[in-house]
Parts: structure tokens; sequence; C-alpha cells
């Protein structure tokens, strides 16, 4: 229902250009006063995500925030049966990067890359193969676009609406009395709801931005992972071409012995089957290298990218971590815990959006003619707004705090996350970092003693054949054992230094608001 208050005024007037004048007057009021800035009684302080952007709107010098306040909730009446929850987020810090720029995203702080050396004879760097799938990956465009959009829809949702600009006429039929009017209207936003609409996607864009830095971080964790497995596969390859050497030679030897008639068939049998025991876990080392690769180039956004040696150091500087210090890094660090946080400012502003949605808009419409039955000019004013008699848009504002009180429990869904996948990568890593610690202080020192003793031995005729082998195997499985230990405490270390978070080739979260709130904003229905 309208409640229409309508004014006509009769002018006098010799001629039709005045009410020309008015007309055009008129419409260039009514789209002036659309785009004419507001007083804004809401203040919501949005933090720039770029530190430089804060200095940009205050000149003096401020301190930096080190966290936030806890998210409070707006002031509205809630039925009786509505209990707000007592819930206090944890404080976070603001970010110190912006990580969404125009016209493309910054490149994400990669993951500390393993101890390398320079590229030698074609090789191959985790660096360069982390700078491929920054640039190719496919997750993080589609992630960026996501992002885009949000700042699109942003803007849009405080967009006016459009005058509507027309022509009546009435009692055409009856020479020499017809009126002709020409009109224009417009609708005006009120309560500050546009500004409102812009408030609530600007979260929405900071938690989108995020997610692009999240799925970067996944990305290169992904890739640095699999380029573990193929270095400690190379690793492997390179251990057992040399022990495959030292194999062959003593199978030849134990034939030409067992010919000799020196030593029995079992000795040259025995030596045959380490032989082909050694070839067979070449074999298996090539296949694991041959798919870590594949899984490497996919991950990187380049499935043909041309094989090549790897260039790296499995031994990089490693060493006991204390588990407390780095899940408050995880929490003060990691950009899905900033996205929960950006999403519970963004329901909070939606909150108080809503809160405003009842309040009318008000339509106007001023019509500018002439009566030709009078000879006389005329201007009609109608000014007209919805009544919220039935609708007081009281379910979208108790939805709105049903979602603020998800958004708050999603931050401490991820925080309890990161706790439980810190859990697992810690118990891989002290495992891995105690495996290592032995093998390099006591195993490795040990094996390679006890060979070259087995060694000396079977020269002075005090070793069998088959003994020997025995030695030469456990050296050279020992080796083995202690290439996966650190390969183990590698991928343990990059996932740290990842922020734990994987899933490269995984479909990135859709931006799934749209532009609703404008639609709502104009319906008032």
């Amino acid at each position: 229902m309208l409640a229409v208050a309508r004014m006509e005024m009769t002018v006098t007037t010799s001629g039709r250009s005045s009410w020309w004048f008015v007309l055009g007057l008129s419409s260039v009021v009514g789209c002036a006063t659309g785009s004419t800035a507001l007083d804004q009684p809401y203040q919501e302080t949005i933090l720039p995500a770029d530190i430089s952007e804060t200095a940009a709107l205050d000149p003096s010098p401020a301190p930096i925030p080190t966290s936030q306040p806890p998210v409070q909730l707006a002031s509205h009446q809630q039925s009786p049966e509505l209990q707000p929850p007592m819930l206090e987020p944890t404080s976070i810090l603001p970010p110190a990067v912006h990580a969404f720029e125009d016209p493309a995203f910054s490149v994400a702080q990669a993951p500390a890359p393993l101890a390398v050396s320079g590229p030698i004879g074609g090789g191959i760097s985790l660096q360069e193969i982390q700078d491929l799938a920054l640039a190719n990956n496919p997750t993080i465009r589609q992630s960026s676009a996501s992002a885009f959009a949000a700042q699109d829809y942003q803007y849009q949702v405080g967009r006016y609406a459009n005058p509507n600009v027309g022509y009546t006429g009435s009692q055409l039929a009856d020479q020499n009395t017809d009126q002709h009017l020409v009109y224009v209207e417009q609708e005006f936003v009120t309560a500050h709801k546009l500004r409102l609409n812009e408030n609530v996607l600007s979260h929405a864009v900071q938690a989108q931005r995020w997610d692009v830095e999240s799925q970067r971080f996944r990305v290169l964790t992904d890739v640095r992972m699999a380029f573990l497995d193929a270095l400690v596969a190379q690793r492997r390859m390179e251990v057992i071409d040399n022990f495959h050497q030292v194999v062959a030679k003593g199978a030849e030897l134990a034939e030409k012995r067992f010919k000799a008639m020196e030593t029995a068939q079992s000795d040259q049998l025995q030596a045959e089957i380490q032989l082909n025991e050694v070839e067979v876990m070449r074999q298996q080392a090539q296949f694991k290298w041959d798919a870590a690769w594949q899984a490497m180039a996919a991950t990187a956004g380049v499935p043909d990218m041309a094989k090549s040696q790897l260039v790296g150091d499995l031994k990089a500087a490693n060493g006991d971590l204390n588990w407390d210090d780095v899940y408050n890094n995880l929490l003060a660090s990691s950009p899905e815990l900033r996205a929960a946080y950006s999403r519970v400012s963004k329901s909070r502003a939606n909150l108080s959006r809503q809160e405003v949605q009842a309040i009318p808009n008000l339509t106007a419409q001023i019509q500018a003619g002439h009566d030709n039955g009078t000879g006389s000019g005329m201007i009609n004013l109608q000014v007209g707004a919805p009544i919220p008699v039935f609708n007081a848009n009281r379910g979208n504002v108790s939805a709105a705090y049903r979602e603020y009180a998800r958004a708050t429990h999603s931050v401490k869904r991820v925080e309890m996350s990161l706790k439980a996948r810190l859990a697992e990568v810690s118990r891989q890593y002290d495992s891995a970092m105690v495996a290592v610690k032995r093998y390099e202080e006591q195993i490795l020192p040990k094996a390679k003693k006890t060979l070259d003793l087995a060694e000396q031995a079977y020269s002075a005729g005090e070793f069998s054949f088959i003994q020997v082998l025995i030695v030469r195997r456990t050296y050279f499985d020992t080796n083995l054992q202690y290439i996966d230990s650190l390969g183990e405490l590698a991928k343990a270390h990059a996932q740290i230094d990842g922020l734990l978070l994987t899933g490269g080739l995984d479909e990135p979260g859709e931006f799934q608001d749209g532009d609703a709130l404008r639609g709502q904003t104009f319906s008032q229905q």
C-alpha cells in the first residue's frame, strides 16, 4: 500500500517554454540527488589490507593494532526465544600484506625452499617449479576470478537506481481540453542502505582475497611435496646405481670362483639373487620418480614439462621445534583463519544492514506539462513510500543473526582444525627427526665400519662370501632408510612452512553472494 501525498499547482503563462525549463531542471535535480553524498550515522571501520592504505587515509602515523576487538552483536530487538551465544573469537593480527592488487594478485610468500644449490647440468630447482606453479596453476586463477567478481559485486550493490522518465496524456479525445505531461520519477534510498551494502561486500571481498592466498599456499605446498618425493626417488636411484656396480662385480667374481671350483654354487646363486633384487629396486625407484614428476608438473599447471634432473639437497637445516610457538605462528599467519574473521565481519555488517531494511524508501515523481483547455502550464508532484505494516524484515534480521553466530563458530572450527592437523604433522616431524639423528650419529657410522671390517676379513680369508654379501646389503638398506627418513622430515617441514595447507588442485571456493542486497534495497517488500 502506498501513502501518497499529491499536490497540483497551476502556473499561468503565455507560452510553453517555461514548463520545459522546469522539467529539465527537475530531471537534473532528481539525478544529482541520487549521487549526492549522504551523512552516515552508521560507523564501522574497515581495516585496509595494506598498511600503506591506512597511511593514505590518515597522514598522521598511528600504531598498528595488535589484535581486533571481540566481535559485538548489533543492538536490535530480539524475540524472547533468541539467546545470543557467548562467543569470543580469538584475536588475530591484522594482515601485513595486501593479497589483492590490480590488475593481478600479488605473489604469495612462498614457503621457505629447500637448501638447494644453483642449477647445474640443466637441472631444475624447487624455486623454479614454484614460480611456474604460481603463474600456471588453474585453481589460483579460479580463486582470483572469484575475488574479482566479489569486488565487482561490491561496486554494483552501491549503485543508485536509474530515474524513470515518461509521458502521460489525458482528455486526448476532447479537443482543446487535452493535457500533456512529461514526468521524472526517482526512488530515494533511506537509512544509507547502499553504503551498508558496500560495507557488507567489502568484508566478502577481503575474505575472497584471503582465499586466494590460501590457494597459493596449497599449490606451493603440493609442489614442494611432489618435488621432495621425486628428489627422494632420485637419491635412491643414485645409491642403488652405486651399489649395483658393487653387486655386479661380486656376482661376476662369484661366477669365476665357482667355475674355478673355489666356492660352492650357492655363493654364485646368492650373488645373482642380490643383483636381481637391486635391479628391481632400481626400477621401482624410477617409477616413483616418474609419478612424482607427473604430479609436480600437473600441480604446477604444465603437465607436458620435459623431465629434468632435480637440483636440491634433502638435508636442509632442521632442528627441534617448539610446537606451541608453531601453533601460535599459525594463528597469526594462517590465511584460512583470516578469511574466517573476514566472514565474521561480513555477517556482522549484514546484520546491521538487515536492521534498517524496514525503513521505507521514498519514491518521488514530478510532472510538468501544458493544459490546452486553459492555456496554462502544469506542475504535479507525487511522493510515496511503502508502509511496513505486514513485513518488518524480522525474519531476515533473525537469519542474519544466526549467520553471524555460525561465522563465529567457524573461527573456532578453523583454529581446532589447525590444531588437529599440526598434531599429525608434528608426529611425522618428530618421528623423522629421531630417525635421522640416530642414523647420522650411530647407525650409519657403525654400518660403514662393519662393512670395512667385513671386507678386510674377507680379504684375509676369515669371512665367507655370503657373510660379505649380508654386510653389504645391510649397509645398502641402511642408506636407503636414511634417505627415506630425510624425505619424511623434509615433507613434514614443508607442510609446516605451507601453513598446513594442501590440495593445490582441489576445486576452490566460489563467491556466492552476488548483488542480492541491491535487489533487496529497491524491492522494499
